[in-house]
Order: C-alpha cells, then sequence, then structure tokens
C-alpha cells in the first residue's frame, strides 16, 4: 500500500506539459488573435454595437 509519490505526479507533471506545449503550437500558428477577435466581435455583439 505504500505508493511511491513521484509516480503519483507522473500523469497531471505530463498533463500540464502537454497543454503548455498545445499553448505555444497554437501562438505559434497566430490562433491567438483569432480567439481575440472572436472574443470582441461576440462582447460588441452583446452590448448592441456590433
Amino acid at each position: 500500500m505504500d505508493r511511491n509519490h513521484r509516480s503519483d505526479a507522473v500523469i497531471p507533471v505530463a498533463l500540464v506539459i502537454l497543454g503548455i506545449l498545445f499553448m505555444v503550437f497554437g501562438i505559434g500558428r497566430g490562433e491567438a488573435l483569432l480567439v481575440l477577435m472572436k472574443a470582441i466581435r461576440i462582447c460588441l455583439e452583446c452590448v448592441g454595437i456590433g
């Protein structure tokens, strides 16, 4: 029943690293600007300006 604490942290650390890699990949493709433009458009439509 005595589990190794290092093996318990492998999956969460791997998922965090994978998430960071996907964010870097998306930013490199210019997706951040696309998401920002869509967010601005949605906000303006909600207010009634767009």
